[in-house]
């Protein structure tokens, strides 16, 4: 019966992959999984520390443009009132941000430590676009 059903040739039966090609193609699929993974983790990294600055170059402007003394709000200006709360909003709105980085930091690098626990032949190639290295 199987003749009928694969006909006559004898090449057209099943072969399967042998396992160490197995192995070697999901850890290509994980090792492009762990190269996204590690991209996030520095472009977030990146925005965290540049966010940082301008943050704290707001502040201290802030700082400078509203003074030292006890009664300074009582002699400021309505315009500088103005910025000062413009400004006040976008570093609350900054720090916002700041902390929604830092959460998903900690959840890229959670995902980084579960991929490589799962796959541990699995390393991170020193270059961009490299090729997966194993143990």
């Amino acid at each position: 019966m199987f003749p009928i059903l694969f006909g006559a040739r004898e090449s057209n039966h099943f072969k399967a992959r042998s396992p160490g090609r197995d192995a070697e193609i999901d850890l290509g699929r994980a090792a492009s999984i762990l190269r996204s993974i590690e991209h996030a983790l520095e472009e977030t990294k990146a925005e965290h520390t540049g966010l940082r600055s301008r943050i704290d170059d707001a502040t201290a402007r802030a700082a400078v443009t509203a003074g030292n003394d006890a009664d300074e709000y009582l002699t400021r200006e309505p315009e500088d009132n103005h910025f000062l709360n413009l400004l006040g909003a976008e570093i609350a709105n900054g720090q916002r941000r700041l902390n929604e980085l830092e959460i998903a930091i900690v959840h890229f690098d959670f995902l980084k430590t579960a991929l490589v626990t799962r796959f541990p032949d699995l390393k991170l190639a020193p270059t961009v676009g490299a090729s997966v290295d194993r143990a």
